[in-house]
């Protein structure tokens, strides 16, 4: 991705000390029982995947239900 560009990840986030959003627990508990190793994530854990990959700028947005995080190159 050339620099300036951005990705955005909207999904259901579990908040980041897994207690709150009981939605979110339900949707990666059964995502863990339907897939081998499947699981629903963080924001803090999407936001390090995404600094990894080289997206240095992020931010999050808590929407109604989902939330979106969105990285800059």
């Amino acid at each position: 991705m050339p620099i300036g560009g951005a990705v955005i990840v909207h999904e259901r986030l579990i908040d980041d000390d897994r207690r709150v959003n009981a939605a979110a627990l339900l949707a990666s508990l059964k995502m863990l029982i339907m897939t081998a190793g499947g699981f629903d994530f963080t924001a803090a854990e999407c936001m390090g995947w995404m600094a990894q990959a080289g997206f240095p700028g992020m931010r999050m947005k808590p929407m109604t239900e989902q939330s979106m995080i969105v990285g800059l190159k």
